[in-house]
């Protein structure tokens, strides 16, 4: 096993591990009968970019794509 696969086995690891704390960080997305009434348009509904959970949505998705990178990369069969 070259030095590189090495490598990146071990980056898929801690991406795999870091993937799941981070999913499961996140809050819910059931509203109930709140999102019904509009009770969802409230201010941290308006300004979820720059709250904890919007800053958790921008990682899960960051993670998932090196997730995703990583996992084709390692199936190449030249490296």
């Amino acid at each position: 096993m070259s030095g590189l696969k090495i490598v990146l086995m071990i980056v898929f690891i801690i991406v795999c591990i870091a993937l799941t704390a981070i999913v499961l960080m996140q809050e819910g997305k059931s509203q109930g009968l709140g999102a019904i009434a509009g009770a969802a348009d409230t201010y941290w509904g308006k300004n979820k970019g720059r709250s904890l959970e919007g800053k958790l949505e921008l990682i899960t998705k960051i993670l998932c794509a090196a997730f995703m990178i990583l996992a084709i990369v390692l199936n190449i069969r030249g490296i």
